[in-house]
This record gives structure tokens, sequence and C-alpha cells, in this order.
């Protein structure tokens, strides 16, 4: 049986066992409505306008039931449809794929922590793209919520992929906790056969004194990980053995020489929440918070000499593993917002995010043995920041079933990443000239409107339009001693929103929505230039937004203790910014770009379903189920040295299927036992889905995967739990390896 045959069946059969034991259990009163699978309209506050599509919320109290979190972005670990790309704990590039789109689609989707936007639009991509997740500890997290889709007017056209929110927490009265976790990966995979540990320590105080407030956080993590990449080559390096025969995704030779990026990673961030109440609905609140990152990676070989002595045999591919990443960033966001459910609120808001210092100093090729080269690079993005502001306000007329909100947007996100040559790689003063250069910045002016209109008893209509000014300037690029300034650039765009909610019943609700939604190209498609190895990443000044047209009709059916929703889904994207490579005519190695592909389609069905104490008193089980075609239907621009073609080809990045389940069982209120399990279906990652050789590095295999969680509360006070991630061991590629099975074990004391 395959293995996405028997994620279906598994699914399938939770969903039908649970749904079959309490059907005849149902009335027609609704006794408890479910929020994680909710579709209709989602509000977090009365200072925000409500969102009209399908939304999805999971609870800290079940992110500490269900979960082994020991980074923040492990709380979306279950959420319908989506995936976030963590190669390792302590990973700094983790990006959140979505519904429609899949990794390398950072900029396709909003991660708000408290509105300060986290998402780094400074690019799209898995590496500066990704969110900064880092800024905050999971013990910090109230919620996460994510809302599908563009359709909501109040967000700019990057929520192609939707919009997640995480909220944290602000105690009443006094509390302090104190986190400890372990975790322990056992991997075996090529010549690499090791544990990697990590240890966690965290702390968190908060509570109230009138009409102040105050929450603070701190969290220390001493993490190792497995090789996160390996060093390959067509042949065997002359006078050596311990080549390892394999190839690449393309079924061409790639032996296994060494293994390369095994990360010690030392990570620390801090925050703190102030909040102070002017009056009872009117509240100033202040967020900061701090990460800092020291890394260093070192690699393996696997090769040896004539006399058994290990050597990189001057292969450059295990210099560009071997790296020191020292990293410094600040976030600062200021509000004041009303919240009185009356005839007006507001909402305005500042936000800084501030690379103070982030530097990564590596050799430029290997000597002798297992020698490096004194000389290096040094590469640089301190300075890279961004800022936004929002003003909202809501109008509720009186003696209207209506809500109108509307805003202003301004926001500037500024890459400065310069590389330079460096006489003593070790030592970041060394600098002796600039190696490459990509600089820049977008500006973002936005203007919206959104009517919530409830005409009848049982109709909710949800109109939005947004506009928004786009521009693009100061970019400057520089390799191979020859310096560019970037032409300035610009663009507008009016996205029209709407959506129509029909409450059917007591227990049946149908919702439609369609939107248009442009997403400008961010400053690293415009302007970065990447060199790593053998690839050229060569940035594209002259790149156009895309355009999108998203359309949702979402069912749900709500029972006593769950309910469950369908919804099918299509989007049409217009010059869609997408990265490509090739071989070009008088180009030595491949180059990587990206280009507007013409027309891209995602068609496809989503259905979630969850229900409390199912078959037996206790027991609650959740799931989603996904579907996506995602199918190229044209791209001129495409380059093939190969006589392939893209057209009638599947997206990069996207799996057809998609799959979760979550059982957990509460015997009583000490003990919870939870099993989950996670499936993904082949992804492509080349334009034409020539990579179909698996199971190799660099490939982007499926995978089922399963993970357990024990947790046990002692008191009120004190709570044990211990779990283990990827149970069944399974080893698969998303171009990295991905961590193999981890045990995890930690332990919480509250007061």
């Amino acid at each position: 049986m395959s293995l996405s045959r028997a994620a279906a069946l598994w699914g399938a059969a939770c969903f039908a066992a649970g749904f079959a034991a309490r059907a005849d259990a149902d009335d027609d009163t609704v006794k408890e409505t479910l929020p994680s699978v909710n579709v209709s309209a989602h509000s977090e506050k009365q200072s925000k306008p409500a969102f009209p599509a399908t939304a999805a919320t999971i609870e800290a109290e079940d992110i500490e039931t269900k979960i082994n979190a020991v980074d923040v972005e492990d709380a979306v670990k279950y959420l319908p449809s989506l995936f976030v790309r963590k190669r390792n704990y302590g990973d700094t590039q983790p990006v959140l794929a979505t519904r429609n789109w899949g990794v390398g689609s950072s900029a396709r989707s909003l991660v708000y922590i408290d509105d300060i936007p986290i998402s780094a639009l400074i690019a799209n991509n898995n590496t500066l793209g990704a969110p900064r997740w880092g800024v905050i500890s999971p013990e910090q997290i109230g919620s996460v919520t994510m809302l599908y889709g563009p359709y909501s007017a109040a967000y700019s056209g990057n929520a192609i992929g939707g919009v997640l929110t995480i909220r944290t927490r602000t105690p009443d009265k006094p509390e302090t906790t104190f986190e400890q976790t372990f975790a322990s990966q056992s991997f075996d995979l090529y010549g690499t056969h090791a544990d990697y540990p990590t240890s966690q320590t965290g702390a968190t105080f908060g509570g109230r004194s009138g009409a102040f407030s105050w929450f603070v956080g701190a969290n220390v993590q001493n993490s190792f990980s497995q090789p996160l990449s390996f060093v390959t080559s067509t042949g065997v390096p002359t006078g050596t053995s311990g080549t390892i025969p394999a190839n690449n995704k393309l079924g061409q030779p790639a032996n296994v020489l060494g293994a390369s990026g095994v990360l010690h990673t030392l990570m620390q961030n801090a925050s703190v929440k102030l909040g102070y109440d002017f009056a009872e609905h009117l509240h100033a609140t202040y967020l900061l918070g701090y990460f800092n990152n020291a890394t260093t990676s070192r690699v393996q070989s696997y090769l040896s000499d004539a006399s058994g002595a290990p050597t990189y045999a001057k292969t450059a591919g295990f210099a560009s593993g071997n790296y020191q990443l020292a990293e410094e960033h600040l976030m600062q966001a200021l509000s004041l917002a009303s919240d009185s459910g009356g005839v007006w609120d507001f909402d305005a808001a500042v936000t800084y995010y501030d690379y103070l210092r982030d530097r990564q100093r590596s050799p430029a090729g290997v000597g002798a043995g297992t020698q490096f080269s004194a000389n290096g690079r040094l590469a640089d993005l301190g300075g890279t920041n961004w800022a936004t502001a929002d003003a909202k306000a809501i109008w509720r007329p009186r003696g209207a079933e209506q809500e109108i909100a509307f805003g202003v947007h301004a926001d500037e996100y500024t890459l400065k990443n310069p590389t330079w040559n460096t006489s003593q790689w070790q030592n970041a003063g060394s600098a002796t000239s600039l190696f490459s250069a990509g600089n820049g910045k977008t500006r973002t002016q936005a203007l919206w409107l959104q009517d919530d209109w409830k005409f009848a008893s049982d109709w909710l209509a949800t109109l939005g339009l947004r506009y928004e000014h786009w521009r693009a300037s100061d970019g400057f690029n520089f390799s191979g001693g020859v310096g560019v300034q970037q032409p300035t650039s610009s663009a507008s765009a009016w996205s029209p929103k709407a959506s129509l909610n029909w409450r059917v019943s007591e227990r049946w609700r149908l919702t439609a929505s369609l939107a248009k939604a442009v997403r400008f190209p961010t400053v690293a498609e415009l302007y970065q230039i990447v060199s790593t190895g053998t690839t050229f990443v060569n940035p594209n000044p002259n790149l156009r937004p895309e355009r999108v047209l998203s359309g949702e009709l979402a069912a749900e059916r709500v029972f006593d203790t769950g309910s469950l929703r369908v919804s099918l889904f299509q989007e049409d994207a217009h010059s869609a910014l997408i990265a490509q490579t090739a071989t070009l005519p008088g180009v030595a190695v491949p180059v990587s770009f990206v280009q507007n592909v013409d027309k891209v389609r995602n068609r496809g069905v989503e259905v979630v379903a969850e229900r409390r104490d199912a078959l037996i008193e206790g027991l609650d089980l959740s799931g989603s189920l996904t579907f996506v075609d995602s199918t190229i239907l044209s791209n001129p621009g495409f380059v093939s040295t190969a006589g392939t073609t893209s057209v009638g080809k599947h997206a990069p990045n996207v799996p057809r299927w998609r799959a979760s389940a979550v059982a957990t069982y509460r015997p009583d209120t000490h003990w919870n036992f939870t099993l989950a399990g996670r499936y993904s279906g082949k992804q492509y990652s080349t334009l034409d889905n020539t990579d179909n050789t698996a199971n190799v590095y660099g490939a982007f295999d499926k995978f089922l995967v399963f993970d357990a969680r024990v947790l046990y509360r002692v008191d009120d006070h004190l709570s044990l739990a211990l779990g283990v991630d990827n149970l069944n061991n399974e080893k698969y590629f998303l171009f990295h390896p991905f961590p193999q099975r981890t045990y995890v074990a930690d332990v919480k004391l509250k007061f």
C-alpha cells in the first residue's frame, strides 16, 4: 500500500469513527462550536475588521497538550493545509507553505505577532525571506490563527496564501513560568551516524496592576543539527576512498563526498509587552523583541587519502559548508487602540524591525588535507530593516446591521547585503575589497475600505477594495568588479474583494469569496546577488507584479461537539514570480533567476473535521485532507536546454496531497496522550518536472511522519511531558535531509 493511500485511509478512519459514534447524539441545538475549523467571520478584537472567509485557530492549551513545541513555528504543525519548513531546532529559515503555494514562497503569506509583521518581505525564498519566529518563545503564545486567502481588504497582496496571526498572552494576575526542554535526534544517513542534542531554557513573568500590564519572556536554546547538506561530485576524487555512489534529483551522478552544514546554534531571545489602559476601552501597547544567534557550521569528510588520513580532496564544496554566523535583531512596535464595540473604534500602530548585526564568515576554498584557505568572504546583512505604519477605524452606524472599516498603510523594506573579500576569514575586521553587493529599497502606500453588511437575518455580505502604490528604488548591484545602479520602478493596483455568507440553519453555513490580490516584487527578487558553490543567483530589476484572482466556496456543518468543513478553491495567477534555474549560453555555471511566469492555476479541495469526545469520553479527533492541482498554463519565458516544456506541468514546491490527523485522549484531568500524523505528496522543484529521482540530496520527497506526546499535569503548578517527533523514523529530503526520530522531554513550573 502506498504512503498516500495509507495516510488517506488512516485519516478517513479517524473521521468516520468519530462522526459515526456521535451522529445519533446530535439534536437541533448547537451546544459547542469549535473555532479551530471555523469558516464564519473571524474577528480577533473589536478594533479590527472581521475576516470574511475561512479561518483556523489553535489555542495555547492545545499547543501544550498536542505538540512537541520547542520553537514558536511548531505551533502551526497541524493546522489545515499548512507546512513549516523547519529543518532543525533553532532553524533561522523556517518558511511557511500555505494551501496554494509551497516552500520558497515566503512573500505569499503574512505572519504577525500582536500586529507586528515578522514576515521578512525583503525576499521570497527559503533563506532571507523566512519569518522572524525567534523574537518570542512558545510559552508566550496565547493563540495562533490562520486566515486563508486574500479576502480581507485590510491586508496587502502578500496575503495570497493567507495571514497567520500569533497572539501573545497577558496574564491578569502575577504569573511566573519556568520551562526546561531536552531533545535528542538519532541520525543515520550516508556516512553520518550520530546523535544531535538540544537544550532549551525559558522563563516568563507577567501580570497586571491597575491600568498597567506587563509580560516579559526570555529563552535560551543550545542545539546541534543533523547535516543540512552534502558535498557531491560527478566523479571520484583522485587518490581517495570513501566516496558514496549517488545521483541527484535529475538522475545524474552526484556522488557523496561528505556532510555539510552540521550546525551548532546558541540562540537567545527576549521580549517585553507593556500595556496601559487610559480608559476602559482605550489601550496603549508597546512591544519589544530581541533575537541573538551564534551559529557555527562544520563539515564532515567521508574521504581518506592513500595513507588513510581524512581529506577534502581540494573540493571547494567543503568550504561553503564551513562558516560562522552572528545575528542580532531587534523589533519594536507601539499601538493605540479603542475596543468598545460601539459606534466607533480605531487602531493605530507603528512597527520597526532592524538587523542590528548579521554577518556570515566563510573560507574561500580548501587547502591540503582537511585545511581551509586563510582568506575568505564576509556576507553582511547589517542595516537591513523594515518599518510599517497602519491606521484603521471601524464605524457601526446606529440602527444598521453594518460595520464599515477603513484604513491607511505604509511600509518600507531596505536591503543592505554587501559581501567582502577577507584576508583572514575568521576575522570580520580583515575585509580587503568588495566581492559583490545587492542593495535596494521598496515602499508601499495603501488605502482600503471594507463593508460588512448583514442585509437579512441569515445573510452577511462583505465588500472590500484596496488601492496600493509600490515603488522600488536605490537598487545597486556589484559583481565581477562592475557596479550597476538599477533603474527605479513603480506600479499601482486596485484589488476588489467580496464574500457572501449564508447561515442556512443553526448547523449549516455557506461562504463564497472572490478576491483580487497583487504581490509586488521583493527587494531581493529585484536586487540581491548570491553565490553559493556552483550556483549563481542573478537579480532581475525588471520584474512585474504578480496578479492573482482567488475564489473559495466553503460549506460548514456544525455538530454538538465538532464540525466538518469542505472548501473548494481556485487561484489564477498571472505574471507569477517564480525562480528558475538554467544553463545559459556563455555562462559556465547554472544561473538562477526570478522570472514572471505568464499563468499558473491552482485548483483544489480541502476537508477539515474535528470531534470532541469521539467514540469514548475524553477522545478528541481532528484532521484535514487537501488536494491541489497546480498547473502552469503559459510560460513563454521558460529556458530549456533539453527540449522540455513547463506548460502543463505541476508548479514547483506544491504537493498534490497533504493530510494531517491528531488524536488526543484525556482519561482524567492529569493525563493527555496524543498521536498525530502528517503526510505530504511528492513535490517538484523544476518548472518542467524533470526532477523525478527520489530519496537523494536535493529532491523533494513525499513523506508520512507520526508524532507522539504524553503530558502529565501533576497539579496547577507543575507539568511533565515526553514526546517523539518522527516516531516511525521516516527518512526524506525536502532539498535538505529532514530530522529523523527525535525524542523530546520538557518540564514546566508555573506559579
